[in-house]
């Protein structure tokens, strides 16, 4: 019997993995395809900066140890594995054509971030090939990415080495109760036995929770992705426009990203998606409108509409945890979240604030929450 079950393959379900067993405990990986594959595969592999000491939010400070934690990932998957995940440090800029970007910079640098305001002349000297239409820019030095596809092989790689198993190509549809404690989960294949179990199913959490007895908000929602090839990169920086980006990789391609579309479980390109992200893309940088379209594809993100993902035990079940909701930050917030996991579930004190993460929601939230329970209970009083 495994000592956790963790029920998805993803970048959140291996991260987990690889830290539980990393740890001591025996771990299995349940997924419904094929490890790996899904959203986490799909996205472009950014990683915003973080300081610990300055964030408050619970976005974050997840954001932020996760931030810390990377070099060290990076580092003891390459030792123990031989992979390259690709994690470098590329710097970011932040573009407008028509909105001020003066109260978002004013975040990043409240929170401890480097931040360069970028005049048109120095954008174009630090960048030459940007449209000569944008309004106003500023630049993250610290900023990163990796190479997902690398990150998530090299997690897996790791896994195995460590002793996790993998169950690929079957889909969980419940769990087996005694009270409070699930003691086997339930596959299309044959049931499982452990003593702890994590949800880590992405945009298929919801179906699971409410399987056991809860529910976790999270659906699906989809991006779609343009992979271009150049014969040289007109750009070295991740340039973003809000939710949409253009990712350099050292080997000439060009990532574009991404829509946010409500399609259900529906996991397909459309005219319209791939059209407007290459127009995007021509916008931003003139000179890529003569790059080859290599590949497009999609994911399917888990969406909880706020921006903390659910990190916690679900309620009334004594040893089933969720790790989900964490939208287009999977990857990014990847080892914060492992880390946090393996803690709750071994008992120890967490490394950051653990309440924002509840099925609750956000500090914002619970207050609201308390607010609301107090004044219910001063108008029982006066009844």
């Amino acid at each position: 019997m495994s000592d956790v079950i963790v029920v998805g393959g993803g970048v959140i379900g291996l991260s987990t993995a690889w830290e539980l067993a990393s740890h001591g405990a025996a771990v299995t990986v349940i997924d419904q395809s094929t490890i790996g594959r899904e959203a986490s595969w799909a996205g472009a592999g950014m990683l915003p900066p973080g300081k610990l000491s300055g964030e408050t939010s619970g976005e974050g400070r997840l954001r932020a140890l996760s931030c810390e934690l990377w070099p060290e990932w990076t580092q003891s998957l390459c030792s123990t594995t031989g992979i390259d995940n690709g994690y470098h440090n590329c710097g970011a800029i932040e573009v407008s054509f028509d909105r001020s970007l003066n109260s978002e910079a004013g975040i990043w640098t409240a929170t401890g971030n480097s931040v360069e305001f970028l005049t048109s002349e120095r954008l174009r000297h630090v960048e030459p090939e940007i449209s000569a239409t944008i309004k106003e820019a500023y630049r993250l030095d610290e900023f990163c990415q990796v190479r997902n596809p690398r990150h998530l092989k090299a997690l897996a790689t790791a896994c195995i080495n460590a002793g996790v198993e993998f169950r690929e190509g079957m889909p969980v549809y419940g769990w087996r109760m005694s009270g409070d404690r699930v003691t086997h989960v339930r596959t299309t294949g044959d049931d499982f036995s452990a003593g702890q179990f994590v949800i880590c199913s992405g945009a298929w959490s919801r179906q699971l929770s409410i399987a056991a007895g809860g529910e976790v908000n999270v659906e699906p929602m989809r991006g779609q992705i343009v992979l271009l090839r150049c014969p040289s990169l007109p750009f070295r920086h991740v340039i973003q426009d809000g939710p949409r980006y253009l990712v350099p990789r050292a080997d000439g391609r060009i990532l574009i990203g991404s829509t946010e579309e409500r399609a259900g479980f529906v996991k397909q390109n459309t005219v319209d998606g791939v059209q407007s992200l290459l127009q995007f893309a021509v916008r931003l940088v003139p000179a890529l409108a003569s790059a080859e379209i290599e590949r497009t594809w999609s994911g399917l993100r888990p969406y909880s509409g706020r921006e903390e993902p659910f990190i916690t035990r679900l309620p009334g079940r004594e040893n089933l945890f969720v790790a989900a909701g964490h939208f287009r930050s999977g990857l990014q917030m990847s080892p914060g979240t492992a880390v946090l996991v393996r803690q709750m579930l071994q008992g120890h004190e967490p490394s950051i604030p653990m309440p924002p993460y509840s099925l609750v929601g956000s500090e914002s939230e619970q207050a609201e929450l308390t607010d609301n329970k107090l004044l219910t209970a001063q108008r029982q009083q006066q009844q």
